[in-house]
């Protein structure tokens, strides 16, 4: 890692259009599990496609409502890590940067980043299931007062616009991304000079065609991530190790004292 460390960090830091792209593995470094690692527990009798799909929670909503409060609950503990934090500092050094995710947790927010781009929504941002599907307004206990317990049935809120049921702001199996965050990746990845794609597999689409689109368009593509993935062949650089490793080291080779976290 180290023999290639300083030309990546040569090319990040003379780009003028960056994109990071950002997987599981950067927030499981939080203690954030990934989604099939949340099945643990009182939760391991279900499985992922009884709690993530539409006809899951129209079939049972407290079950379901329950399920994604507990994880909400257990993503307010979490902290922002060193991976976070560099990659708010890259949108500090490089104006214009667009960080594309695809975790539904809140933690490059708390850790500056200003909008990144979820492009499998985010447990922060539930939505009615009216035919409007608009953002939903409703009474959200803080913290960890919402806290339902692992295993605990709850019953969802009534959306104060509609009176319709609230729903999580997630993607669920056999729905398609929210068309203007996909477009925005795309359009952001198209035109940037470096794409940084960090923590995640590669395997789930269509996100996973967001670093191909940066490749393809002539972007150097720098891949952090401790085990190889598909990703490999099209990337310029492949950085093995965690991101909470590597981002910091990256940002410091790149900007010296001005990329310090």
């Amino acid at each position: 890692m180290e023999s290639v460390l300083p030309g990546a960090a040569a090319l990040l830091g003379q780009a003028r259009r960056v994109v990071v792209f950002t997987g599981a593995g950067i927030s499981a470094e939080s203690g954030v599990p990934t989604f099939r690692d949340d099945l643990t527990g009182l939760w391991a009798r279900y499985d992922a496609e009884q709690l993530a799909t539409p006809e899951a929670f129209h079939a049972d909503p407290d079950l379901v409502w329950g399920w994604y409060e507990w994880r909400r609950a257990r993503v307010r503990r979490a902290r922002p890590n060193p991976g976070h934090l560099a990659t708010a500092a890259i949108e500090d050094l490089v104006p214009g940067t667009v960080v594309v995710t695809q975790n539904v947790d809140d933690l490059h927010e708390r850790a500056g980043s200003r909008a990144p781009v979820h492009l499998h929504g985010s447990l922060f941002a539930p939505r009615c299931v009216g035919r409007a599907a608009h953002p939903a307004a409703f009474a959200d206990p803080a913290d960890d007062a919402a806290d339902p317990g692992e295993g605990s049935r709850l019953a969802p809120p009534r959306c104060g616009h509609c009176g319709a049921l609230v729903r999580p702001g997630v993607v669920w199996f056999g729905e398609a991304l929210p068309e203007a965050a996909l477009t925005a990746a795309a359009e952001a990845a198209a035109t940037c000079d470096v794409l940084l794609t960090v923590g995640t597999s590669g395997v789930v689409y269509p996100a996973a065609e967001i670093p191909r689109i940066a490749a393809r368009s002539g972007a150097t593509v720098v891949q952090v991530n401790p085990l190889p993935t598909p990703l490999d062949a099209i990337c310029d650089v492949n950085l093995r190790g965690s991101a909470a490793r590597i981002l910091p080291t990256l940002v410091e080779a790149a900007w010296g004292a001005a990329g310090r976290t």
